[in-house]
Parts: structure tokens; C-alpha cells; sequence
């Protein structure tokens, strides 16, 4: 299975990079974890990002490969456990599509990748800095494979 994490942004801190490549490099082949940038849009000075948004959700749609199972990041998503991520892996799996998490920009994802996305997933209720999301879904994804593959969930 091949999983896209989309997302929508500028340069993001060494940090960042550092720690997604982390658990990105330790997924194993089965399930490798591509990282897919597109720019932000340009904003007007106080103006309305509507359009900003529509533009980078229309961006991230083009890059999903066709047929692509789209699962949108989004605040009202369903929050998933360790062990609940690890079974919609193994279901995403066992479909056979190729997998795309798609992150917004600064004030979202647009109607477009709302709409077409199969699910919704909330990291969080609490609103994430971008570079952090990156990381966490990386980290998310490693831990519930490893799950899936008989590693412990934690060493309490």
C-alpha cells in the first residue's frame, strides 16, 4: 500500500523535516509514506482566503493519483485510537487504492477535498501548528503499523 500525505504549504523548519523523516524512513515497504507539497496561495492583505482555499484543495485533488481512497484531515473528522488507525490501515490495505491524507493550509481544506474525501480523520481538537501535523500523522502511521505487524502499542 502506498500512503500520500498532501499537504498545503510554504517552507516548513529543519525540525520538521526532521521528525517526519524519522518515522517515514522506519515505515517499512509495505507501507511507505510519501510526502506531496503544494504551495500555499496567495492571500489578500485582510481580505477573504476563500478563494486561496479552493485553490489549494484544487491543487492537492490534482496530485491524488486516480482512484485514490482521499482521507481529509479535518476538526470534525473522527478521532482514531492507535489500534483504530491500525484496522482502517489494514482495510486501506486490503482495498488495494492508494491511500492520500490530505492537510490543508493555514485556514483549511476547501469544499473540493471535503467533499471528495472517502473520511474524515481529527488528529485533535486542539488547532496543530502545520510542521506539527506532519509529524504526528508520520509518527500515527509507524505506530499502528508496527501495531498491525505484532510490535507492542507502548512500553507502559
Amino acid at each position: 500500500m502506498r500512503i500520500q500525505l498532501i499537504t498545503a504549504s510554504n517552507r516548513q523548519p529543519s525540525w520538521v523535516s526532521e521528525g517526519y523523516d524519522y518515522y517515514a524512513r522506519r515505515l517499512d515497504k509495505r507501507c511507505p509514506l510519501e510526502l506531496v507539497e503544494v504551495p500555499l496561495a496567495r492571500r489578500p492583505a485582510g481580505g477573504d482566503a476563500a478563494r486561496a482555499i479552493e485553490d489549494e484543495s484544487r491543487w492537492m485533488l490534482r496530485r491524488a493519483p486516480a482512484g485514490a481512497h482521499l482521507v481529509a484531515l479535518a476538526v470534525d473528522g473522527t478521532a482514531w485510537s492507535t489500534a483504530q488507525l491500525a484496522a482502517r490501515l489494514e482495510a486501506w490495505l486490503m482495498a488495494g487504492a492508494p491511500v492520500c491524507l490530505l492537510v490543508g493550509g493555514p485556514d483549511g481544506l476547501g469544499s473540493d477535498c471535503l467533499t471528495r474525501a472517502a473520511e474524515r480523520w481529527s488528529l485533535s481538537r486542539l488547532t496543530l501548528p502545520h510542521g506539527l501535523v506532519r509529524v504526528v500523522i508520520a509518527e500515527a502511521i509507524y505506530r499502528a503499523v508496527s501495531l498491525s505487524q505484532g510490535h507492542p502499542y507502548h512500553r507502559a
